[in-house]
C-alpha cells in the first residue's frame, strides 16, 4: 500500500486537540502521512517519517475536506427568473419548490445523473469531500425512489425528503399526502436512504404532520433531521431535539427557548448562509448560538431555488462577515461541525485513523477562505488518500476529477 507525506505545512487545521490555546486544533510547520485511505501520522515536519511520495506544501495551509451536510443535488430545471424577482423585491416562499418538481419529473435518469455528477465535480474542486444529498423534488412514490436511488450511487449520506412540500396534485389534502409519504413512499425509499427529513414550516408541514413523518422514518430504521425556522419561528426545533435529530437546519428565526433546547442537546444546528444571501432574509446570529453552547455546522444547501451555490468557502466568508463567526469557528463548522451533523467521526478532522480527506490551500492560513471571498484557493484535494483534484497550473500534477463519495 503506497504512502504519501504532505510536509512543510505552514498551518495544519486538525480540529483535534489544541495548539497555542486554539481550541480548534492547529499545528505549524507540520506534516501528515497518508497510508492507503487513512491518515497514519500527524506531527512536526522535522519528525516526519519516510514515505513513498513526498508533497511539499511550501508553507501553505492544509485543512480537512469540507463536509457539506445539507444539499439538494438531484433536480432538473432552473429558477434564475425567481432569483431575479427576489432581487427586485419579491419575498421568498416555499411554493417555488413545485416548479423544480415539475422539471425534475420531466428529466430522465441519465440527465439527472449527469447533472448530479457535474455538481459533485464542482464541489470537489472547491474542497468538499463528503456530501449529504436529499430527495424532495419527486414528491411521488416513483419520483422520490428515483432520486434517493440516484443519490445513493454517489454518497452514503442519502436523505429521504418526501415531505418537502405538498405537491400540486395534493393541494388542500396535506394529511392525505403525509399518509402517502409515511406509507408507500417511505417503503420504496427507505432501502436507499440513511436519513429522514421534513420541512416543518408554514407553507410546508405542521409540527403534527412533521412528527408523523419523522416517527414513521425512525420506525423504518432511518435517522431524523429537520428543516425548521427558516421563514419564521415555529415548533420544528423543539420537535427535532425531542426526537434526537442529528441536526436541525436553517434556524433563521430562533427563540430563546430554541437556543436553550439546542444547547442542552446533541442536535447540531446547521446554518445555511447561501440561503440568506439568495433570499435576502436576515442572517442568523451565530455568535449568539456559539456563546450559548450550541454546536453549529455550516452547509451550502445547494438547490436551484434558495441557494444555488456549491462553494463552501463562499459560505464561510458569509458566516464570518454576516453571522459573527471567527474564521476558525467557520472552518470548524464547515468540517468537523458538518461531520457531527452527519454523526460521523471519521471525516472533518485530521488525525490518525481518520479518512485521508485533505485540502491544500494556495494560502498560508485558513483565514484567507474568508479574507479572500470569491477566490478559488484550493490547490489540491485528496479523498480517501487519493489526489482527486489538482488546480490547473499546479506543477505537482495534472488536473483530475472524481465524484465525491460517502
Amino acid at each position: 500500500m503506497s504512502t504519501t507525506l504532505i510536509t512543510n505545512i505552514g498551518e495544519l487545521t486538525t480540529n483535534v486537540g489544541s495548539s497555542g490555546g486554539d481550541r480548534f486544533g492547529t499545528l505549524v510547520d507540520a506534516a501528515v502521512l497518508i497510508d492507503g485511505e487513512r491518515i497514519a501520522w500527524v506531527g512536526s515536519a522535522a519528525d516526519a517519517p519516510d514515505a513513498g511520495e513526498i508533497v511539499d506544501a511550501s508553507g501553505r495551509a492544509v485543512i480537512p475536506g469540507f463536509v457539506d451536510s445539507h444539499s439538494h443535488l438531484v433536480f432538473g430545471g432552473d429558477r434564475a427568473a425567481e432569483f431575479e424577482a427576489r432581487m427586485a423585491g419579491q419575498n421568498y416562499a416555499a411554493g417555488g419548490i413545485r416548479s423544480t418538481v415539475a422539471a425534475t419529473r420531466a428529466a430522465s435518469d441519465d440527465e439527472l445523473r449527469a447533472r448530479l455528477r457535474g455538481f459533485l465535480d464542482e464541489m470537489l474542486a472547491q474542497g468538499t469531500t463528503t456530501v449529504e444529498i436529499k430527495s424532495g423534488y419527486g414528491l411521488s412514490v416513483e419520483g422520490e425512489e428515483r432520486l434517493v436511488r440516484l443519490a445513493a450511487e454517489v454518497t452514503q449520506e442519502v436523505t429521504f425528503l418526501g415531505a418537502h412540500v405538498v405537491p400540486a396534485e395534493y393541494a388542500d389534502r396535506a394529511d392525505e399526502y403525509v399518509g402517502l409519504v409515511t406509507g408507500p413512499m417511505l417503503d420504496a425509499c427507505a432501502p436507499h436512504a440513511k436519513w429522514i427529513d421534513v420541512f416543518c414550516e408554514t407553507g410546508a408541514f405542521s409540527v403534527e404532520q412533521s412528527r408523523r413523518v419523522l416517527e414513521a422514518g425512525i420506525a423504518k430504521g432511518l435517522l431524523p433531521r429537520v428543516h425548521a425556522s427558516q421563514l419564521g419561528p415555529g415548533e420544528g426545533v423543539g420537535l427535532a431535539v425531542e426526537l434526537g435529530a442529528a441536526s436541525v437546519d436553517h434556524g433563521t428565526y430562533l427563540t430563546d427557548a430554541d437556543v436553550a433546547a439546542l444547547a442542552a442537546s446533541d442536535t447540531v444546528l446547521t446554518l445555511l448562509p447561501g440561503v440568506e444571501f439568495s433570499t435576502r432574509q436576515p442572517y442568523p446570529d451565530a455568535r449568539r448560538l456559539i456563546d450559548a453552547g450550541v454546536t453549529v455546522a455550516i452547509a451550502c444547501d445547494t438547490n436551484p431555488g434558495s441557494s444555488f451555490t456549491s462553494s463552501m468557502s463562499f459560505c464561510i466568508a458569509l458566516a464570518v462577515r454576516d453571522m459573527g463567526m471567527t474564521p476558525a469557528e467557520a472552518v470548524w463548522a464547515a468540517t468537523a461541525g458538518g461531520a457531527l451533523a452527519l454523526r460521523r467521526d471519521d471525516v472533518g478532522v485530521i488525525a490518525p485513523g481518520a479518512r485521508a480527506d485533505l485540502v491544500l490551500l494556495k494560502s498560508p492560513t485558513r483565514i484567507h477562505l474568508a479574507y479572500r471571498p470569491g477566490v478559488l484557493l484550493v490547490e489540491q484535494v485528496w479523498k480517501d488518500g487519493v489526489a482527486v483534484f489538482t488546480a490547473p497550473g499546479t506543477p505537482r500534477g495534472t488536473e483530475s476529477h472524481g465524484p465525491v463519495a460517502r
